[in-house]
């Protein structure tokens, strides 16, 4: 048992409810709209990557972090999981966002447990999301206990005792829950798995389930693998490439020079989104002295602002031109896929007049790029989260398979599908084990390999946990990063979900918005940063091509009571199962893990070895490598979707949510979105200019919004109105703050994932 005295403090208060908000507060925001800018990159990105690191973490440390980042022998970025090319690196492998967290990560402030202990978890609640993070890297574990505002300082011993006699008190292993954000390595998510499973749970939601689980679905269906099928170098390769629903620019800076490169080797580039995004537009690169002193090079060939939800009927109407113009690869289809007959006639009887009605996109300009695609010879379509966060998304992506099938566009270089994954080993968590629906050849292995029984059952994804939370048949939830509260949708219900349980565990570097609304017990583990020396040796990531590499931290650790994330794991599972069959104190060497994974997971033989050569080694991959299918059949299949019904009330509109320049995922740098012209403020929302004048209001003004799900509505006061060039009837707002607007009901067909894509929203003035 504890001993109750070690933990008094004279400012505990017992017996008080907590009011932490999950929400940020409504700030006073002072919004100036520009105009977009019209070229990405350049000497400001360069100089903002440089001045963020001088703020955060002085000159010797930035230089120190910049000269280390994504080197053959230095530590991933913690950024996105854009590859690195194979054989070579440049001086500086990195783009603006990537210097902006990796620079926050080697910041020189700190959190400790006393100046945490000067305010409650209510008065912390009150501040930004941006002021939480520049708040520092965390030092201590820290503990808050049930009835107390005030986290306390606790040792290690002591905190895994309580995971370890909270997890023993549960009465059923589906009362546990382990959640992965990308940022984990290899070697951390394996284990965190393999600990789930011995406890008895499938129950390892993650952040792909709110990003790219559509991908994944629907790619294992189609072709059978849920990745993508290119590498860098086919980038160079390709003769046309489609970028849909994704903005490179924010969310993935470096793919703008595989983008470049396309151009500059004859090959064209479409962009297709709601938004034209500045850096679709003109990119100047920032290691290339005539990119900067001149205009820089175009991007896009030519953009297509499609309505929100109307990527299906675009790619349709693609479909409907190949077919005409008699650009099918026959060899291919015939030796490689099942379902092109029905597929075909499917295709033909669509109407033109509601592909174009949804789409917005006039049947001229589909024809026209239609007819690149079928003259296309080495086709990639790239995408994000534009086309994972919608109800259809799993079909959608499915149509993009069969467009890339009836060209012949797998199996050879410059062809394939490449899903741009936002984080950077999110893919890798995966392909180690970090599924709560594993295979039973990955379970069969790991139970001969391990010694632990294997639990068939399937387990929660992120929706179903949060559901099962609200019901109270959640007692312990375990966070292996990533800040879940203000990552997921429905922001007030998953806050009631997560106070709903008894106790909750964040493992993390800085601190969030959920380490302040929690379980009614509550301990934060600090981790090493990826920057940071690991006495562990170094880890491993996967990236979004499928490529496996080290990464290895150069800097002293910002407090010496930190431990990496694979020897946090392994004291959990020693806490909990000190007695075998599995001796977890053998996987704080990540040598160790890495041998176990390689006898568990095809692919990863000779795990040690091959990870030490100079930028790794690619996972195998049957659509690029073969072409090979791992499906049922054998083949790739050809999916027939009829389009979706996508009328709403003439009075409301759809709206999406999407990234401003100035964050990560949740985490916020600073205010200013300048490629898109919006400075001062986050709390806006961006509308056409013929929607403002029709419904009476101006730039500026502050508006409320109301989504719309069944009878269910939910509000949320003051968004600043800014005009902006995006379809008529749609809206764009920033995450997080408008993820409370997304009902926790609206999900994805197939993949149950949040449809972050598709709000629909009633506006009102303010008086």
């Amino acid at each position: 048992m504890l001993d109750a005295k070690r933990f008094e403090l004279s400012r505990v208060r017992t017996g008080v409810p907590r009011d932490s908000s999950a929400l940020p507060p409504i700030v006073e925001e002072k919004l100036r709209i520009g105009k977009p800018k019209n070229t990405a990159a350049g000497i400001v990105g360069v100089q903002k990557s440089f001045s963020i690191g001088l703020e955060q973490a002085g000159l010797k440390k930035t230089l120190q972090t910049m000269l280390s980042v994504n080197r053959f022998d230095g530590y991933d970025c913690p950024g996105c999981a854009w590859p690195d090319p194979d054989n070579h690196r440049s001086t500086f492998e990195f783009c603006e966002n990537g210097a902006k967290a990796f620079a926050t990560e080697a910041t020189n402030k700190r959190v400790t447990p006393d100046n945490l202990m000067e305010s409650s978890v209510t008065e912390l609640s009150r501040m930004t999301d941006m002021e939480l993070d520049k708040m520092g890297r965390i030092t201590h574990p820290m503990y808050l206990r049930e009835g107390s505002e005030y986290y306390e300082k606790i040792d290690w011993k002591d905190a895994i005792e309580i995971i370890s006699s909270r997890v023993r008190n549960t009465n059923s292993p589906d009362e546990v829950v382990f959640y992965t954000s990308g940022r984990t390595s290899n070697e951390a998510a394996f284990l965190w798995g393999t600990l789930a499973r011995q406890i008895g749970t499938n129950n390892l939601p993650d952040c792909s389930n709110m990003c790219h689980e559509s991908s994944g679905v629907a790619l294992s269906s189609s072709i059978g693998i849920g990745k993508g099928t290119v590498k860098l170098s086919c980038f160079d390769e390709a003769d046309l490439i489609l970028v849909i629903g994704q903005n490179p620019g924010t969310n993935h800076p470096r793919m703008l020079t595989a983008l470049a490169g396309c151009r500059e080797n004859g090959g064209s580039v479409v962009s297709i989104n709601p938004l034209e995004e500045t850096a679709m537009k003109r990119f100047k690169h920032p290691q290339k002295p005539l990119h900067l002193l001149g205009r820089g090079a175009q991007i896009a060939d030519e953009h297509l602002p499609v309505r929100i939800g109307g990527d299906a009927a675009l790619l349709q109407g693609f479909a409907k031109v190949v077919l005409t113009e008699g650009s099918v690869d026959s060899d291919f289809v015939s030796s490689n896929t099942k379902g092109f007959d029905n597929w075909q006639r499917h295709i033909n009887s669509a109407s033109w007049d509601e592909i174009v009605e949804q789409s917005g996109i006039s049947r001229e300009s589909i024809e026209r790029v239609g007819n690149a695609i079928a003259k296309s010879k080495r086709m990639i379509v790239c995408w994000a989260m534009g086309l994972t966060q919608h109800k259809n998304s799993v079909a959608v992506i499915q149509e993009i398979s069969n467009l890339l099938l009836v060209g012949g566009h797998f199996g050879k270089p410059g062809a394939g599908a490449c899903p741009v994954r936002g984080h950077s080993n999110v893919q890798g968590d995966r392909t180690v084990g970090i599924n709560h629906h594993p295979s039973e050849e990955f379970l069969s292995a790991c139970e001969r390999e391990t010694g632990i029984p294997m639990p068939r059952k399937r387990g929660y994804d992120v929706v179903e946990f949060i559901q099962a939370s609200l019901k109270g048949e959640v007692g312990v939830y375990m966070a292996l990063g990533g800040n879940l509260i203000s990552a997921m949708s429905d922001t007030q219900r998953v806050a009631e979900a997560i106070r709903n349980i008894g106790l909750t565990v964040q493992i993390s570097t800085k601190l969030n918005r959920s380490h302040l609304v929690t379980g009614r017990e509550a301990l934060i583990l600090p981790c090493l940063g990826r920057t940071e020396i690991d006495p562990g040796g170094f880890v491993t990531v996967e990236n979004s091509m499928g490529l496996v590499h080290s990464s290895k931290g150069t800097l002293e650790p910002a407090s010496d009571a930190l431990l990496s994330e694979p020897e946090i794991v392994c004291r959990i599972g020693h806490g909990l199962y000190p007695n075998g069959p599995l001796d977890w104190n053998v996987y704080h060497d990540h040598e160790n893990t890495r041998y176990l994974i390689s006898r568990c997971i095809p692919g990863f033989e000779n795990y040690n070895s091959r990870v030490r050569s100079k930028g790794g080694f690619y996972l195998p991959n049957g659509p690029r490598d073969g072409p090979t299918w791992n499906t049922p059949s054998g083949k790739a299949q050809f999916f027939c979707h009829d389009l979706p019904d996508r009328k709403v009330n003439d009075e409301r509109f759809i709206m999406m949510t999407v990234r401003s320049h100035d964050q990560y995922n949740t985490t916020i740098y600073g205010m200013d979105d300048r490629y898109r012209g919006i400075y001062n403020a986050r709390r806006v929302v961006m509308m056409n200019k013929k929607d403002m004048l029709e419904i009476g209001v101006s730039p500026g003004q502050e508006v409320d919004l109301t989504s719309h799900w069944g009878e269910r509505k939910i509000c949320s006061e003051r968004w600043k109105v800014v005009p902006y060039d995006i379809p008529r009837g749609n809206l764009c707002s920033y995450f997080p703050e408008a993820n409370v607007l997304i009902p926790l009901e609206s999900t994805a067909e197939g993949s149950n994932t949040p449809t972050s894509k598709w709000i629909e929203i009633s506006i009102s003035l303010r008086s």
